[in-house]
């Protein structure tokens, strides 16, 4: 893929995330990742989302080294550099400090799979990592949150499972590219979101049961798909 295209990818999902409420001030990121080059792009740190432009965004290497770009890249570059490297399916990540997302995992708890909602893009709770420790957090910060991320994924598959939450920090998505990373934390919120209210209502509210919940995921990302129209190829 052309750096210049995947720039135009990674800026359009980055502003996704502020058109749909995910972003406060200048938290959160967008990556996109060129897996035949071995390069990332990502949102240069601090920058005001009204000011970017594509060249202000950061090449780096799979290794987080910066090789291209004027700015700092953001802060979260190596948890991003992190997972490219453990999950090679994805395409794309999206950081955000989305309200109930957020509130879920300072709260230290996975989110349930309550209902369909939920199922049609997450084939099961979203995960909560581990409690880093203090060497984690005095060390090699950014990193570690990759690595605590990967750790939560033993056992599970993370293109049927493409959002976890860092205790006590926020949330991570991710997708074959990144307008879907961003498209995925959007919808993170969004079950955040229901799963809280339904726990207000209801804090006894069971789990979704496996056969809908599979019904649901799989008609739109199974190899029998049939939501929605055929891609046909341009």
């Amino acid at each position: 893929m052309r750096l210049a295209k995947l720039r135009e990818e990674v800026l359009e999902a980055n502003l996704n995330l502020v058109r749909r409420g995910l972003v406060l001030s200048t938290f959160g990121n967008a990556s996109g990742v060129a897996r035949k080059e071995g390069l990332i792009v990502i949102k240069p740190s601090g920058v005001p989302y009204h000011r970017m432009k594509s060249k202000d965004f950061v090449v780096a290497d799979l290794q987080g080294q910066v090789v291209e770009g004027r700015l700092r890249p953001s802060s979260d570059l190596p948890t991003h550099a992190t997972l490219y490297r453990a999950f090679p399916a994805i395409g794309g990540i999206a950081h955000t400090h989305s309200e109930y997302a957020t509130a879920w995992s300072q709260a230290r708890k996975p989110i349930p799979c309550l209902g369909t909602t939920h199922a049609d893009y997450f084939r099961g709770a979203i995960p909560l990592t581990e409690v880093m420790t203090d060497d984690e957090v005095a060390g090699q910060y950014e990193a570690s949150t990759g690595a605590v991320i990967i750790r939560a994924f033993k056992g599970l598959d993370p293109m049927a499972i493409p959002a976890v939450l860092v205790t006590n920090h926020g949330p991570f998505a991710w997708g074959a590219d990144p307008c879907e990373a961003a498209e995925n934390a959007w919808m993170l919120e969004a079950a955040a979101r229901m799963a809280f209210l339904t726990a207000a209502v209801n804090a006894d509210a069971s789990a979704l049961g496996r056969t809908l919940h599979d019904r649901h995921f799989l008609r739109k990302h199974g190899k029998q798909a049939y939501y929605g129209q055929k891609k046909t190829k341009n």
